[in-house]
Order: structure tokens, then C-alpha cells, then sequence
């Protein structure tokens, strides 16, 4: 039975739970990674995961490991299992001591299962409380969107607070621009606009942000991807979060500015759940 402690591992292939201290992903967080929702026990959206996996190694420079033998790894770890959360990492691979990409590397794949978190069934149907954190998020259009090993701007904004009522944090960058959650998209709603940040400075282009952009031509409702500052959230009429993992999270409060959980949020909600009661939802 896998447990947040003991979650089912497999590297490159193999059962284990042992990666070399020579591995570029610990020495310096050289890879990148995929959170995916396991569902009636299969992946939702591996297609589009498979997608930003290989266009983040593409921008890494790192060999992508062969999508088939991914596929056929991850299905034999979710085997049986009908809810969970599903982690692909891949890493440069191992070398030896510098910065310098070694051309002979080989990627180390990792595929983990971990158990559905916990989370409460009020934060999808009535909404969450959120703060704003301290934490700012450098400039790098290198790295913009793509979701790299490096997420210690993450740790440390999500290490200022421990309060179990406010389950996420907004991130704005240097400039005071809003970027996104510490482990989400963020959208807002004014006057019927769907408005997200731009994120091509910084932040992660989450599978579920552009599932949502997609969906809210169905509501229908213009979209924006720009530059968004907190004068924008304080005028907002609706705000929400995504990830594969929360789906649609409508947001009540961020500090002491209350929202409504609106329409528009809720009609969102609904169209993801028709998405997900497609059988072929999870090759999307």
C-alpha cells in the first residue's frame, strides 16, 4: 500500500526507491517534472503532460526518454488503481563534478505513485481562503513555463505560513505583476473576462490553465493573458485556481478582500467535469 512516505517508485525500469548522488537532478535540479491525476485508473491528459515533458527537455537540452516506454511505465504503476497522483521526473542523468552538461549523460527517468491528497471537499464546492506571500519570483524567459526540478522560490513561499485554513499562496514576481499560486494557475473574472497572467517571464504553464483557457470559449467568455497587477485581483468579481490535481478551486478571500463563489467559476467547474466523464479524457 503506497503512503505519502512510501510512495511506489520506479527508475528507469526498475523498482527501487535509490537514485546515484552523482544524479545532475539532485546536484542541481537539471530536469524536469509532471504531476498527473490518476483517475478510474488512468492518467488524465497524458497526451498534453507528454507535450510540456518533452518541450521542457527540448529547452533543457536533455534527451527525452521515448514516450511509449513512459506510457507503458506509468501504466504498470497505476495498475489496479482506481485514484491517485501520478509524478514523471526526468532528470540529465549522472555525471561528474561542474556545471557542464556532460554530452554522454543518460537520462534518469523516474515515475512515482503517490496517494490522492487529502484535501477537503469544501475546496472545490465552496472555495478557499488564500494569501499573498512574501516570496517574489526572479525574471528568467529561459525557464518561463516550463516546470524545471528548481522549485525552492516555492518551498520558501509556501514555509511562511501554517495555518490549515488557507491552503495556497498567490506569488507576484519583481515587478509586482501576480505570476500564480505556489502550486497553481490563477484566473480572474471581471465584467465576464476571463483574465490569467502572462507567464513569460516567469511561472509554470499548468496542463489545467490551458484546459480552462480552452473551455471558456464553450461558457462562452472573452480570455486575456496579460500582464496582471493586484489592483486587478482587488477589482476582480471572481477568482480561481487550477491544477491537475484540484481541478477548479473558486477562491473566497485573498487576505482580507472577500469574493463570491459566481457563476461563471461554477459553469467552469461543470464543463471540467463533463471533461472528465469522457472515457477519452485522459489521452487528451
Amino acid at each position: 500500500m503506497i503512503s505519502p512516505e512510501t510512495p511506489l517508485v520506479v527508475i528507469n525500469g526498475q523498482a527501487t526507491d535509490g537514485v546515484s548522488s552523482l544524479d545532475r537532478g539532485l546536484l542541481y535540479g537539471d530536469g524536469v517534472f509532471e504531476t498527473l491525476a490518476v483517475e478510474d485508473g488512468q492518467p488524465r491528459f497524458w497526451l498534453r503532460h507528454l507535450a510540456r515533458l518533452t518541450s521542457g527537455c527540448g529547452r533543457l537540452g536533455i534527451p527525452l526518454p521515448e514516450g511509449k516506454r513512459l506510457l507503458e511505465e506509468s501504466l504498470a504503476v497505476i495498475s489496479g488503481v482506481e485514484r491517485g497522483v501520478l509524478k514523471i521526473i526526468v532528470t540529465r542523468g549522472c555525471a561528474g563534478r561542474g556545471y557542464r552538461p556532460a554530452n554522454d549523460a543518460i537520462p534518469t527517468r523516474i515515475i512515482q505513485l503517490h496517494p490522492w491528497p487529502d484535501y477537503p471537499e469544501t475546496c472545490r464546492a465552496a472555495g478557499v481562503r488564500v494569501r499573498l506571500c512574501r516570496q517574489r519570483l526572479g525574471h528568467n524567459p529561459v525557464l518561463a513555463g516550463i516546470k524545471h526540478l528548481n522549485r525552492l522560490e516555492q518551498v520558501l513561499a509556501r514555509g511562511e505560513w501554517d495555518d490549515p485554513g488557507i491552503p495556497e499562496g498567490l506569488l507576484l514576481d519583481g515587478d509586482g505583476c501576480l505570476v500564480e499560486g505556489t502550486m497553481s494557475n490563477l484566473f480572474l473574472i471581471r465584467d465576464r473576462v476571463l483574465m490569467t497572467p502572462e507567464l513569460v517571464r516567469c511561472g509554470v504553464a499548468g496542463i489545467l490553465r490551458t484546459v480552462v483557457m480552452e473551455l471558456a470559449a464553450n461558457v462562452p467568455m472573452p480570455l486575456q493573458v496579460r500582464a496582471l497587477g493586484l489592483d486587478d485581483l482587488r477589482d476582480a468579481d471572481e477568482v480561481f485556481l487550477t491544477n491537475s490535481i484540484i481541478g477548479v478551486w473558486p477562491v473566497t478571500a485573498v487576505e482580507d478582500r472577500p469574493y463570491r463563489r459566481g457563476v461563471l467559476t461554477c459553469r467552469l467547474q461543470e464543463l471540467l467535469k463533463d471533461l472528465s466523464s469522457d472515457g477519452e479524457a485522459w489521452l487528451n
